[in-house]
């Protein structure tokens, strides 16, 4: 199985909406996410990945505040508050969930 994030955008862009579901397995999830201008996205109930496909701007992560561009993985745990901000035009993002409802506990 292999998504390439050129056919993924394009079919993202065909439904016109910001995030596109293109695979689940079990209790796996891939999306892949292209807000216009704001992020208007809520907590989510499983932990998920990001990995940046292209952009860059600041990731709001339980209220830490940091920098992203291509290639790079941030991860959230299930219930955090968390959006992109001030990210540019190309922006777009792999999202990938996870787990059990209420993410997995760290031990």
């Amino acid at each position: 199985m292999k998504l390439e994030k050129e056919l993924a955008l394009k079919k993202l862009a065909e439904v016109k909406n910001p995030f596109l579901t293109l695979f689940e397995h079990g209790s796996l999830s891939v999306e892949v996410y292209k807000p216009d201008k704001v992020d208007h996205q809520q907590p989510h109930t499983r932990d998920e990945v990001y990995i940046v496909i292209n952009g860059e701007g600041e990731f709001l992560n339980d209220g830490v505040r940091t920098t992203f561009a291509p290639g790079d993985f941030l991860f959230v745990p299930a219930g955090v508050v968390h959006r992109f901000e001030n990210f540019t035009e190309d922006f777009s993002t792999w999202v990938l969930f996870y787990g059990l409802e209420g993410g997995e506990k760290h031990p």
